[in-house]
């Protein structure tokens, strides 16, 4: 039999026909709903997301005109227009239970949202450069690391794209696995993937109503990635970012 190359032997590995029992199946407590990174700051509230809401929304125009952005203006988004991003992207609207699971602006397997929202944070105003992490249960963010340079180090690992340092704010996402896992075992890392993509679109979508472009990447360097951020890739890991500034009509491409 030919040997699988790794992509298919994950897929192969993480068919049912190989599941055991999860954690949550044999009685292990749950993993918080979320992990606050241990460098973050005080936390600093988010205006209220409607603050920065562009009114009412036409999805037509929206799907329609949806494109990836990697050229911006040299323009500062609000803090209102952060929040608005944030809540669409990962916003927690309801928490089930006596801290058992959240329900958000996106689905996620099993509503256990294993996704963590970091900000490469360029130009909003109020808010110094650097890297700050989103706290989804206070709608709040929190600086985690606020140096010069911080855009470059994640342009540099994202294999040298430039619009990590012009965009005015970049997405970071990571993924703590036993969040998902707890529950679907190692079928759960498929999960991971599906809710990045998901969370991903929202931000798309949310960029464009309020005139902003957006663009993804997944090419990174992962060692580089778990330097930057100082977290252990066995227990988080970046699996997609996003980055965001305010659209100038000649600076669009598909």
């Amino acid at each position: 039999m030919k040997p699988l190359k790794p992509g298919e032997e994950f897929m192969r590995l993480t068919r049912y026909a190989h599941a055991v029992p999860s954690d949550q199946q044999t009685g292990v407590p749950q993993p918080p709903l979320n992990r606050r990174h241990p460098l973050a700051g005080r936390s600093l509230p988010l205006p209220p997301a409607d603050e920065g809401a562009p009114g009412m929304l036409d999805i037509h125009s929206l799907i329609s005109s949806r494109e990836s952005v990697r050229e911006y203006a040299n323009a500062p988004l609000s803090r209102a227009q952060l929040s608005w991003l944030l809540w669409c992207s990962q916003r927690v609207k309801d928490t089930m239970g006596d801290g058992y699971a959240t329900l958000r602006t996106v689905p996620s397997a099993g509503a256990r949202h294993a996704l963590e929202t970091y900000l490469v944070i360029n130009r909003v105003e109020g808010l110094v450069p650097g890297l700050y992490q989103f706290l989804p249960l206070e709608h709040a963010i929190a600086p985690v690391l606020v140096e010069e340079g911080v855009a470059h180090r994640f342009a540099v690992a994202c294999l040298g794209q430039p619009m990590l340092v012009t965009a005015a704010v970049s997405f970071v996402w990571t993924a703590v696995p036993y969040r998902m896992t707890w529950r679907y075992g190692q079928r759960g890392y498929r999960y991971m993937h599906l809710d990045a993509g998901h969370a991903c679109q929202n931000l798309y979508l949310a960029a464009e109503a309020v005139g902003c472009g957006c663009c993804a990447i997944a090419a990174f360097d992962d060692d580089r990635m778990a330097d930057i951020l100082r977290i252990d890739p066995a227990e988080e890991f970046v699996i997609y970012l996003a980055t965001v500034g305010r659209k100038e009509e000649t600076c669009r491409n598909t």
